[in-house]
């Protein structure tokens, strides 16, 4: 199939930001927290969310403290990168030459996990300048540059060609953002019959107002988590018809109890999540829609 050409450098210019977007893209420029990039540096798989599976418990079992310390990370990547995995199981079937879309990439995970599966291109989208650069510096390492390249651009208004892509996602980014005018990016972008997917923190409608912990949560990660029935609604908007839902939530959990075993990686808002999710207020869910 013949495919659209898109910009190779990860510098072009940023659309308009508003004071917000410049608060986040001023929080990830800073951004050095032991929890994303301890557990990248064991196989340079840079992950910015959360985990998903059981967890192997006899880790906290170690006496030696060393090394207690580097199997918990080794753990809690792990879980890591199985939800990267179970994400990407929902993008295809693609082939290599398919383009992709990773949407808020952070420092590049996503997109190389799909590249492996695949074979396929990706174009990774982060509006933070040092997390492009950081992450096509991985892709160098790896001698993927010529197919994974991360770009610092505003999701929301890419640039890139109309109906390039087979499969596009975010991966706890949406929070950051308006859901109307992402949706209507991400369909703009994808070809008839492209796959979407998102997996995201959102909080349960039938609870009823965004709780407590969901507000600490928030102010945590300067986000703003969406309700879950506005992703179904943005996404009839946008002609995105959901095709899975699933609920990853018990799934989470147990990441979160083994994280804030960890000494050298907590960082604070661990039970927070832990007694959102368990009050039934927040939920973790996987969406994966089909442009019509």
């Amino acid at each position: 199939m013949t495919t659209a050409p898109v910009a190779r450098t990860t510098t072009a210019p940023v659309p308009a930001q508003s004071t917000y977007q410049t608060r986040v893209a001023d929080y990830w420029n800073a951004e050095e927290n032991p929890v994303n990039l301890e557990l990248g540096k064991i196989d340079d798989l840079y992950h910015h969310h959360y985990g998903v599976g059981n967890v192997d418990w006899t880790v906290l079992d170690e006496t030696d403290p060393a090394l207690r310390r580097e199997r918990v990370t080794a753990e809690l990547h792990r879980l890591e990168h199985a939800q990267a995995e179970l994400l990407a199981s929902h993008l295809g079937p693609l082939s290599p030459t398919d383009r992709v879309f990773d949407a808020g990439c952070g420092r590049g995970g996503g997109s190389v996990v799909a590249n492996l599966r695949y074979g396929c291109r990706a174009d990774g989208v982060t509006i933070s300048a040092k997390q492009a650069d950081f992450a096509n510096e991985m892709a160098r390492k790896r001698d993927i540059d010529d197919r994974v390249r991360y770009h610092h651009r505003n999701m929301l208004d890419t640039g890139f060609e109309s109906g390039a892509y087979a499969a596009s996602w975010n991966n706890e980014s949406t929070m950051y953002v308006e859901l109307d005018l992402l949706f209507a990016e991400h369909a703009r972008l994808l070809r008839r019959g492209g796959r979407y997917v998102v997996i995201t923190g959102c909080y349960n409608d039938t609870y009823g107002r965004a709780s407590r912990e969901v507000s600490l949560i928030n102010a945590h990660y300067i986000c703003d988590i969406h309700p879950r029935s506005e992703y179904f609604r943005a996404m009839a908007r946008n002609r995105l018809v959901p095709v899975h839902v699933e609920d990853l939530t018990e799934a989470t959990m147990p990441y979160w109890e083994l994280r804030k075993e960890a000494d050298h990686l907590v960082t604070g808002i661990e039970d927070t999540f832990l007694s959102a999710y368990r009050n039934g207020s927040f939920q973790y869910l996987m969406i994966a829609a089909d442009r019509v």
